[in-house]
C-alpha cells in the first residue's frame, strides 16, 4: 500500500511537514481518540471558502443564486465522496473493528469526511494557499465542467417551476417504505400530480434523495401529457 506522504504527493500535490497532521486526518474516530473530526470542522470552512472562489472565478457574470447552488453541489457528502474515491482516499484511512464490519473506509460519509480533515490539514500545515491549490487540483476536472443555470436546479425545483407555469397543483410526496439496516437504509417515494393523474416512484439512500429521484422520473412523463 503506498504510505500516506507519498499518497498526499501523488494527488494533492502536496508535502507535509508535520506527518503527524496528515495521520491524524486519515484516522476515523472508530479507530482513535486522536481522530479527524476536529481536522473536518476546519476543512470544511476551508473548502466552502476556495469552492466559492472557483465559482467566483469562473462564472463572472453568475447571479449569487447560481454561484450558491454551483458551491453546494461541489461540496456537498455524495460529491466529496466521488472525488475521495477518484483519488483512492479509502485505502489510506484507518478505522476500527467495528467501523471495518460495515463498510470502514469505504464508506461514503467516511471518505467525505476525511478528505475534508485532510484539507483541514494543509490549512494548518502549509496555509490557505496550499489547502486551495489542493482543493484546485483535486476539483479541476470538475471545475472544467460547470453545469449551465437550469442544470443546477434540482428534480423537485424544476417539476415544481414546470407545474407552475402550466398553473397545475404542486406534487405530493409520499414514502411507501424504507427497508434495509439502520446504516444503510433505501427509501421508496411516490410523487403524484393529481390533476393529471400522474405517479412515479423514486428510490434514495434518504427520503430527500428518493423524492428528487421520483421528481426527475415524473418529469420524463410531463412531455407525453
Amino acid at each position: 500500500m503506498t504510505k500516506p506522504d507519498a499518497w498526499s504527493k501523488k494527488y494533492l500535490g502536496y508535502a507535509f511537514g508535520d506527518e503527524d497532521l496528515l495521520q491524524q486526518a486519515l484516522t476515523h474516530r472508530s479507530a482513535s481518540a486522536n481522530h479527524n473530526e476536529r481536522l473536518e470542522f476546519l476543512g470544511d470552512a476551508v473548502l466552502g471558502m476556495a469552492v466559492a472562489h472557483a465559482v467566483y472565478i469562473r462564472r463572472p457574470d453568475g447571479p449569487e443564486g447560481d454561484l450558491t447552488r454551483l458551491r453546494a453541489m461541489l461540496v456537498r457528502r455524495e460529491t466529496l465522496a466521488d472525488i475521495a474515491r477518484d483519488i483512492e482516499l479509502g485505502s489510506q484511512i484507518s478505522v476500527g473493528p467495528g467501523e471495518n464490519r460495515s463498510g470502514g473506509s469505504e464508506l461514503s460519509s467516511v471518505l467525505a469526511n476525511a478528505l475534508e480533515a485532510i484539507i483541514g490539514a494543509i490549512f494548518l500545515d502549509g496555509g490557505y494557499p496550499a489547502a486551495e491549490a489542493a482543493i484546485g487540483r483535486v476539483y479541476a476536472s470538475r471545475l472544467s465542467v460547470l453545469p449551465d443555470s437550469e442544470s443546477l436546479k434540482d428534480p423537485k425545483t424544476r417539476l415544481q417551476e414546470r407545474l407552475q407555469a402550466d398553473q397545475i397543483a404542486p406534487p405530493d410526496y409520499s414514502l411507501s417504505f424504507v427497508t434495509g439496516p439502520s446504516h444503510a437504509q433505501i427509501f421508496e417515494v411516490a410523487c403524484r400530480v393529481a390533476s393529471l393523474e400522474l405517479e412515479a416512484t423514486g428510490t434514495g439512500t434518504s427520503r430527500r434523495r428518493a423524492e428528487q429521484d421520483a421528481a426527475a422520473r415524473l418529469l420524463d412523463l410531463l412531455p407525453h401529457v
